[in-house]
C-alpha cells in the first residue's frame, strides 16, 4: 500500500490501462499503427483549387488548459444590419487518416479518445491528434469550414460549407477567456499578441449569448453535472476540483451545437444517410414529473422540454448546493444519448436535452470517430464522390460508437473513484459534510463537499432521503477498486 500511496500518477495509470482493457478498448496502439505513423512526412498538403485559404482570418481555438489535440477555430465577421458571419472550421483529419488504414481500425475500435487525470488514450497517435492534424497555433493547417450567418438577434440565416487552408492565431483556455469575459482577470497573453483578437472574443460571446437564450427558450435543459478534476503536484495527487460552467465553455458549446446541426441539415439535403447523436423523448417521463413533485413543482404529464427547464431553473437559483444532485438525478432518468443513423426525408428523433431536431457529432475528429466518419460523408458530398459507408455500415458503427462511449466513460469513472480514493487515503476517521445522492438496493451514496467525491454509507443508517445534507465519517478507502466508505454520524 506504501508504494501505491507514493506513486500516484504511475498507479492511476495502471489502473486505467486495466480498466480500458476489461471494458473492451485498446489502451495501445498496433506496431502495424507505428509503421503508418513512421511512414507519415506531416500535416497533410492538398493542391486542390477548391481549397480556399483563409489564413488571414483571426482565428482562435478556446479550449482545456492542458488540450493538446484541437479540432475546432472559430472567427466572427460583422456584416450590414447587425447580421454575423462565423465561421467555424474542423481539422480535417480524413485528409492524413484514411479509411482502412490502421490508424483508422485503431479509431474504429474505440470510438472515442478517454481521458483520465494520469494518462489519455487517445484515438489517433499523438504525433497526429496533437501536431499533424491538430489546429495547432501558428500552423498552416487544411479545415473544413462551416460558414453561418446569423440575425441581429440569433436566428440563422444560413449556412455553407466547404475545404479551406486555416491558422491559428491565439491557442486560448477556457478558464483565463472567461475569467476576462466576467471583467476577473487580464486577456490572455495569447490573445493580447494579436491585434484585435479582444474584440473578436467580445463578438464571439455575445452571440453565443443569445444562441443560448434561444435555446433555452425552445426547452434547452441546463444541467450542472458532478465533473471533478484531479490536481497534482508533480505525481501526486493534491486536491481535487470540481469544473465550473463558465462564459468561454458556453461560447464553444454554442458554437458547436450550431455547427453540428448544419452539417446535418447538408447531408440531409444532399440525400445523403447520416450518424446522427440523439437523446429521445425521456420513456421515464412519469417519474421526473415525481421528482419534481418532491420539489414542490408539478410538470405536465407529456413529455415537455420548457416546463422541464423552467424547474430546474427555478431549483438551481433556489438550492444551488443540491442543483448537482438533481441534475444527475435527472439526466439518468432521461436516459443516455446513442447514435442512430437517419435517412433523408425521415423525422429526426432530435435531441431532447439540447432542444434541437438536428444534431450530430461533427466537430471534435481528433477525439470522436463519429465526427471522422461524418467528415468522411460531407467531403464525398464536396468532391461529388461516392459515398464512404452504406446505410448496413453506418447503422453497425451507430451500435458499435455506442457501446464503445458508454465503456469509455466507464473507464473515466471508475479511475476518477480510484484518484478521490488516493486523495482520502490519509483522512480516514475525519468527518465531512454531504449530501445523499441515491439510495437503492445496492446501497446508500452520498457526496461530501471538500473535497467533491462520492462514496457509499456503510452501517446502522436512519431513514435518509436523497437530497438531504448529513454528516459522515471516513472510515475505509480501496484505491484500487475506488471505494470509499462512510458511516453516518448522530
Amino acid at each position: 500500500m506504501r508504494h501505491i500511496l507514493s506513486n500516484h500518477r504511475a498507479n492511476l495509470s495502471t489502473i486505467a490501462t486495466w480498466a480500458m482493457f476489461s471494458r473492451g478498448l485498446a489502451p495501445e496502439f498496433s506496431h502495424a499503427v507505428q509503421r503508418q505513423v513512421a511512414s507519415l512526412k506531416g500535416p497533410a498538403v492538398d493542391d486542390d483549387d477548391s481549397i480556399v485559404d483563409l489564413t488571414a482570418l483571426l482565428w482562435c481555438s478556446i479550449d482545456n488548459d492542458d488540450s493538446r489535440d484541437l479540432d475546432q477555430l472559430s472567427v466572427i465577421e460583422p456584416l450590414h444590419q447587425g447580421q454575423i458571419k462565423v465561421y467555424v472550421a474542423i481539422a480535417d483529419v480524413d485528409a492524413l487518416v484514411k479509411k482502412g488504414s490502421p490508424i483508422d481500425e485503431h479509431a474504429q475500435q474505440n470510438t472515442t479518445s478517454v481521458y483520465t487525470s494520469a494518462l489519455v488514450f487517445p484515438i489517433l497517435p499523438e504525433r497526429l491528434c496533437t501536431d499533424w492534424t491538430s489546429l495547432n497555433q501558428d500552423e498552416d493547417r487544411i479545415a473544413l469550414v462551416i460558414e453561418m450567418v446569423f440575425s441581429e438577434d440569433g436566428i440563422l440565416m444560413g449556412s455553407s460549407i466547404y475545404r479551406a487552408r486555416v491558422r491559428n492565431k491565439a491557442q486560448l483556455a477556457y478558464d483565463a477567456v472567461s475569467a476576462w469575459i466576467d471583467k476577473e482577470g487580464d486577456l490572455p497573453e495569447a490573445a493580447r499578441r494579436v491585434k484585435g483578437m479582444n474584440t473578436q472574443l467580445r463578438l464571439q460571446d455575445e452571440l453565443a449569448q443569445k444562441l443560448r437564450v434561444l435555446r433555452r427558450a425552445e426547452g434547452s435543459l441546463e444541467f450542472e453535472t458532478f465533473q471533478p478534476k484531479a490536481m497534482f503536484d508533480g505525481d501526486r495527487i493534491t486536491d481535487i476540483q470540481q469544473q465550473p460552467q463558465n462564459r468561454a465553455r458556453q461560447l464553444i458549446e454554442e458554437f458547436m451545437i450550431a455547427t453540428n446541426g448544419c452539417t446535418a441539415r447538408f447531408l440531409a439535403a444532399h440525400g445523403c444517410a447520416s450518424l446522427r447523436r440523439v437523446v429521445r423523448s425521456p420513456e421515464r417521463w412519469l417519474r421526473i414529473v415525481e421528482v419534481a413533485q418532491e420539489y414542490g413543482a408539478t410538470l405536465p404529464h407529456e413529455p415537455d422540454g420548457q416546463a422541464l427547464e423552467a424547474f430546474l431553473a427555478r431549483q438551481h437559483k433556489k438550492d444551488p448546493l443540491r442543483f448537482p444532485d438533481l441534475s444527475l438525478v435527472i439526466v439518468k432518468l432521461m436516459g443516455s444519448g446513442e447514435y442512430v443513423v437517419e435517412r433523408p426525408g425521415h423525422a429526426p428523433i432530435g435531441h431532447f436535452g439540447l432542444a434541437v431536431h438536428d444534431y450530430m457529432h461533427s466537430t471534435a475528429p481528433n477525439r470522436r470517430f463519429p465526427d471522422l466518419i461524418t467528415q468522411r460523408l460531407i467531403k464525398s458530398v464536396l468532391a461529388g464522390s461516392r459515398r464512404p459507408y452504406s446505410f448496413d455500415e453506418l447503422a453497425d458503427l451507430a451500435a458499435h460508437c455506442t457501446a464503445q462511449e458508454d465503456a469509455a466513460q466507464k473507464v473515466e469513472r471508475q479511475v476518477r473513484k480510484s484518484e478521490a480514493a488516493l486523495l482520502l487515503h490519509s483522512r480516514i476517521g475525519q468527518r465531512f459534510n454531504g449530501v445523499i445522492t441515491g439510495i437503492s438496493d445496492q446501497g446508500t451514496w452520498v457526496r461530501i463537499f471538500e473535497p467533491p467525491a462520492e462514496g457509499r454509507l456503510t452501517g446502522m443508517l436512519p431513514p435518509l432521503r436523497v437530497g438531504q445534507t448529513v454528516n459522515v465519517k471516513l472510515v475505509s478507502t480501496s484505491v484500487e477498486r475506488g471505494f470509499i466508505d462512510f458511516v453516518w454520524v448522530h
